[in-house]
């Protein structure tokens, strides 16, 4: 039983396009369900959240379901989802309450294997507070983020360790779990950032350590919007500026102004068009698309298995991928870690980064270049603000696109 890639590709209508598309770690395509319940949800009245009107039901009803989609989706009660604009604005909302309790003497570690939006918001917040950064470093050779890089900067006096599940730029996947552990050990909260580990893994907050999470639904075929988790016994005991009228009540305290509804239906279809993942499967007595059991249990159950699915489907593309670069002169992979996402930044002699996307955009693969916010990890590796070309796979990703980039960078060299 393999994954039925096509079954998933005839669901997204930009694919239509006949482009080779590689930039799903900066945002992947949307499928029809998705752009259908954000239109239903514009198309249907809407106001102000409440229970009087039609319009106020049904705008509790999108917040209602997408809480319970990304509860479903990251492990953690409905009431432990904060619902936002972007990651990067819910760390900043998160960094400056937590900051608040900050003083002279603490220590906040950050890591060089991480997005900026991972680092400068908790920066930002020591230096406002007078409390003290440290760094945890990586081997540039391995792109390895050890649990041992991290101890070395731990001490009685850390208030807050943020790291990421995945890194954006390589893909390393990090031994958050182990992490976790040394800081809780010194009395430290862990922040995560699992915007690129939630577009191939299976997310559960307890296992992960994490005392809060972020990730961004437009990286796994949803809409444009951030989601912060945790437990909602710790968001009870923070306290955000927010306005005097709205509610006190956890999680809404953290969301700032109305809430983005039509955005909130596409979350929820979304998730449940992961949750199918599974479902769309090839076997030799259906055939592709064929009828299929429908994974068993519940929406979290389905999601489990998807991501299973998924794994199988984007890691032999990605050996793919690997193999057909190594094959090539000049050419230079710096994702290394032992365990990563199918994700891969390369770097080819003689040609610019950008000039290299180019190229491959005018052969129908779309592979862009930079440094994509990881700034401190292009740095750290070498590469500067140029970085590398970075090729990212989706549940959508097929053969047919990694030959494509193949012979495109082969034909590079001619």
């Amino acid at each position: 039983m393999a994954f039925d890639v096509e079954a998933i590709r005839a669901r997204v209508p930009a694919l239509k396009s006949g482009t080779a598309r590689f930039d799903a770690p900066g945002g992947t395509q949307t499928p029809q369900p998705v752009i259908d319940a954000v239109a239903d949800a514009l198309a249907r009245p809407l106001a102000n959240r409440g229970r009087t009107t039609e319009g106020e039901r049904n705008a509790e009803d999108l917040v209602a379901g997408a809480r319970e989609a990304m509860s479903d989706l990251l492990g953690v009660p409905p009431n432990g989802v904060v619902l936002g604009r972007s990651s990067t604005q819910l760390a900043y909302d998160l960094s400056r309450t937590l900051a608040k309790d900050w003083g002279p003497g603490d220590e906040v570690v950050v890591s060089r294997l991480d997005h900026d939006s991972n680092i400068r918001p908790w920066i930002q917040a020591a230096e406002a507070a007078g409390a003290t950064v440290r760094w945890a470093d990586f081997d540039p050779e391995t792109g390895e983020l050890l649990p041992e890089h991290l101890e070395s900067v731990l001490s009685a006096r850390t208030r807050l360790v943020a790291v990421t599940a995945a890194s954006n730029l390589i893909g390393t996947l990090p031994d958050v779990r182990a992490i976790a552990e040394l800081a809780h050990g010194v009395g430290a909260l862990v922040h995560v950032d699992a915007v690129h580990f939630a577009s191939h893994a299976f997310v559960d907050l307890a296992a992960l350590g994490a005392d809060t999470l972020v990730c961004s639904p437009y990286k796994f075929l949803g809409p444009h919007l951030g989601v912060l988790a945790s437990r909602p016994e710790l968001l009870e005991t923070l306290r955000p500026d927010k306005l005097l009228p709205s509610s006190d009540a956890v999680p809404e305290r953290f969301e700032l102004g109305t809430l983005p509804y039509e955005l909130l239906a596409g979350t929820r279809a979304a998730v449940d068009f992961l949750a199918q993942l599974a479902d769309l499967t090839v076997s030799a007595e259906t055939g592709p698309g064929g009828a299929v059991p429908r994974a068993a249990g519940s929406r979290r159950d389905r999601l489990r298995a998807s991501f299973d699915a998924l794994a199988v489907h984007e890691e032999a593309l990605r050996a793919r991928l690997e193999g057909g670069l190594a094959a090539l002169d000049g050419v230079t992979v710096h994702s290394r870690a032992a365990r990563r996402t199918p994700t891969l930044l390369f770097t080819v002699a003689g040609h610019r980064p950008a000039d290299v996307s180019r190229h491959l955009a005018e052969h129908g693969v779309d592979a862009p270049a930079g440094s994509f916010y990881a700034w401190e990890a292009a740095h750290r590796l070498g590469l500067g603000a140029e970085g590398g070309v970075r090729v990212g796979l989706a549940p959508y990703s097929n053969a047919d696109d990694a030959e494509r980039l193949l012979a495109a960078l082969e034909a590079l060299g001619r």
